[in-house]
């Protein structure tokens, strides 16, 4: 399929909604014979996944190629950024993380000539099995102090010869300024990659906004391929962390109220997702101690530097607090960096994370977890406390945990590995993101608090918005322009 071009689809600026517009692109793709497959050549994200054959994606590329009906590849996303301190951020190729560097080293560098040519390297993989492949931009496309560096937006449109769409937020307001002045800074080469523009999460009546549409295409003679409704009934995974921005806060009444404690460098927080939908549940994200102390859970999430956000909790006192509710019987859990938290002493001889090498836990488990250079990923089935269903998890980690054989939590299928403590019945640390997908876990999480067993299906539910999000870019686009672009 030589002769199908790629889709780029790239930004004015960050969350202009690339990532979710990039899902239903591929959803209805699929639907319409392709076989479509995402791809984005670098990805700065605390939202991470395990790839079936073990190695570490982006979370949103993972979800594209849910839409796309196909297993998650590290090709999708060869380069990963993920932040672990201020200014610096752990650089994953291929799935496996090489190394450590500032902003400034990284994007102001040289060593990104060798990172494109792997990018470059990861889409010719890709594109000898699927078509379309369907390219996600990074930030805005006219960054004149970085672009002649960029290896994620036109230049790498040009190294694939991809048909670009630019997209547009027009709920952030300014959306003419903001979509002439992006075109007007794009060299000639660049301009001419461009065949579309988007202007999505349009709120009201579209109809309002057609003389809107001439004026754009009058501007920058470029042809406005659609008006994308601001949707929020239907719901995809968002990869940034100004999603945080709009999650709970606070605890509310008449609901089992969940806290998961957010610290500075929290990450996979889609672990809580079904959480979040279940019924009768209100979780909520908070560094408070009021607000920790009314949850009637807590959870303690993954964090991409776990000393600092140690001392993050030893600087507020919620270790003491964590302690003091542990002992009145509250739930409280920990997952990942969260998990080797609460034993009773981490310690960083290689500094993978920083200049301290030992810290005390918070104490409540008691195992010791190492950081080693080595990162583990992995996608695992295993059985959960005593229970026999079959559960499905994935690690993400540098920590090897000592623990206690008589308290395990989890039992792995390969090997009957031994995983994760548990200290009592609703308290216990784990080191598998997913854990919360599993019925059997969500249901022994709720038990002390509802009277009978009601699960959130995510899977399904995941399903099925990326087919109302399909319908609803096939409704407001010029799809079949889009199609003939790509076909041309």
């Amino acid at each position: 399929m030589k002769n199908i071009k790629p889709l780029m689809f790239v930004g004015t600026g960050s969350d202009v909604g690339k990532s979710v517009l990039v899902t239903g692109i591929c959803k209805a793709l699929k639907r319409r014979g392709f076989q479509p497959a995402p791809f984005k050549a670098q990805n700065m994200s605390l939202n991470s996944y395990s790839t079936p054959d073990g190695f570490e994606i982006g979370r949103a590329q993972a979800v594209q190629a849910e839409a796309c009906e196909i297993s998650c590849h590290t090709d999708m996303n060869p380069i990963l950024l993920k932040p672990s301190s201020k200014n610096k951020s752990q650089i994953v190729l291929n799935g496996k993380p090489i190394g450590s560097q500032t902003a400034k080293d990284y994007f102001l560098g040289n060593n990104k000539t060798a990172l494109f040519e792997e990018a470059k390297k990861a889409f010719g993989r890709l594109e000898q099995k699927y078509f379309p492949i369907v390219m996600e931009g990074a930030g805005s496309i006219s960054e004149l102090n970085l672009k002649h560096r960029d290896i994620v937006n036109m230049r790498m449109a040009q190294a694939a010869n991809a048909n670009v769409y630019l997209v547009a937020d027009i709920d952030k307001g300014g959306v003419f300024a903001s979509v002439y002045g992006t075109i007007a800074l794009l060299e000639e080469w660049e301009r001419k990659l461009v065949k579309g523009i988007i202007i999505n999460k349009f709120r009201g009546d579209i109809r309002l906004f057609e003389e809107g549409i001439k004026i754009i295409e009058d501007l920058t003679k470029i042809p406005v391929l659609g008006v994308v409704p601001f949707a929020q009934d239907i719901y995809i995974e968002e990869e940034d962390s100004v999603a945080l921005k709009n999650k709970n806060k606070k605890s509310s009444e008449g609901a089992v109220n969940i806290a998961v404690i957010h610290y500075p460098y929290i990450s996979n927080y889609t672990d809580f997702n079904v959480l979040e939908k279940q019924k009768n549940v209100h979780l909520y994200y908070t560094s408070s101690e009021k607000e920790i102390a009314k949850a009637d859970v807590i959870i303690l999430p993954g964090t991409k530097n776990t000393i600092h956000d140690l001392q993050f909790l030893k600087e507020k006192k919620i270790d003491i607090l964590l302690k003091e509710l542990e002992e009145k019987g509250k739930t409280i859990i920990g997952i990942c960096g969260g998990y080797q938290m609460l034993g009773t002493e981490i310690s960083d001889p290689f500094h993978v994370e920083g200049s301290v090498e030992k810290i005390e836990g918070i104490g409540i488990f008691p195992i010791q977890t190492i950081l080693k250079e080595t990162k583990i990923t992995e996608q695992t089935n295993f059985s959960f406390k005593n229970y026999e269903k079959s559960c499905v998890g994935y690690e993400i980690h540098m920590g090897e945990t000592t623990l206690d054989e008589a308290s395990i939590l989890n039992k792995t299928k390969e090997g009957n590995k031994s995983e994760g403590y548990q200290k009592t019945e609703n308290c216990w640390g784990t080191y598998m993101h997913g854990i919360l997908d599993n019925e059997v876990v969500i249901n022994d999480i709720l038990k002390p608090f509802q009277e009978e067993e009601i699960f959130f299906n995510y899977k399904e539910y995941r399903v099925e918005n990326y087919q109302k999000l399909a319908d609803l870019l096939e409704e407001s686009l010029n799809f079949d322009q889009i199609l003939k672009d790509m076909e041309g």
